[in-house]
């Protein structure tokens, strides 16, 4: 693929070169018009692998997608303008992982390859342990369906790396579950294997602390909804973040750097 660099800017087709931008790159790019037909591709034998490829590739895309609907309410404000990619090239590997099913019709095993996902940064750009680095730990239910985050007292001033002007900030602690993906020959497309829990998620917040005073010992606590109980199917995402905000009068206004949140674990 080349990459144009001169002053001329613009996308669309021009004799047999194709001009276009990526999403998330600078630059504009430049690709030559042809290749196989659509049809082509879905039929052709040639063209197998390519859709095997494309089959596994559209499963890892739904997968990366429930865990960002989950945790809708935050992504907003905590993730980078790549996370759609970097959730579906989690999912990938993932997938190739799968020794059951012939390629083309691999699962999307979460459940046995839930490391993957642990440590996972929302915003690439922003560490959760680069901005917060105060003790604390996580403990989870047996059945799975409850998590707390638990932080002793501690004074942000030495522990929190705030962005300037923020007075206050709040800590997040979030559940959200992601079932394992499987090929449906009925419906010939993927879907996950416990579509009712598929999504179901929790997110709880601390009071809005003090930058500038000692932050008493603190526990936030999420519970799925409804008496929700992760199935044999479904992995249960742990998810901490923390948000900055300026007070002003009686109001605290969300700055838009600095928060970010991560899977501290999965289970």
């Amino acid at each position: 693929m080349a990459r144009q660099k001169g002053v001329l800017k613009y996308v669309g087709t021009l004799g047999d070169v194709r001009h276009f931008k990526i999403k998330g790159q600078e630059g504009y790019f430049a690709g030559m018009v042809g290749g196989p037909t659509g049809d082509q591709v879905k039929t052709a034998p040639e063209f197998e692998r390519t859709r095997e490829n494309m089959n596994e590739f559209g499963a890892s895309a739904k997968a990366g997608k429930s865990v960002r609907t989950g945790l809708s309410q935050l992504m907003k404000q905590m993730s980078d303008s790549q996370v759609t990619g970097r959730l579906t090239s989690i999912m990938k590997k993932i997938n190739l992982e799968d020794q059951t099913e012939a390629r083309g019709y691999r699962k999307i095993e979460i459940t046995s390859q839930r490391n993957y996902l642990k440590g996972f940064e929302f915003d690439k750009n922003i560490s959760f342990n680069g901005i917060f680095n105060a003790p604390f730990s996580l403990t989870q239910g047996v059945d799975r369906e409850t998590a707390d985050l638990v932080i002793p007292t501690f004074n942000p001033a030495n522990l929190v790396n705030a962005p300037s002007g923020a007075t206050h900030f709040r800590l997040i602690n979030a559940l959200t579950v992601v079932s394992d993906f499987e090929y449906n020959v009925t419906t010939n497309s993927y879907e996950p294997m416990d579509a009712v829990l598929n999504e179901v998620n929790d997110i709880q917040y601390s009071g809005f602390l003090d930058l500038y005073g000692i932050v008493p010992n603190t526990t936030i606590s999420a519970t799925l909804p409804g008496g929700a109980i992760p199935s044999v199917n479904t992995s249960v995402l742990q998810c901490i973040g923390i948000e900055f905000y300026q007070q002003v009068g009686g109001n605290y206004y969300l700055f838009a750097s600095g928060n970010c949140l991560k899977v501290e674990d999965a289970f």
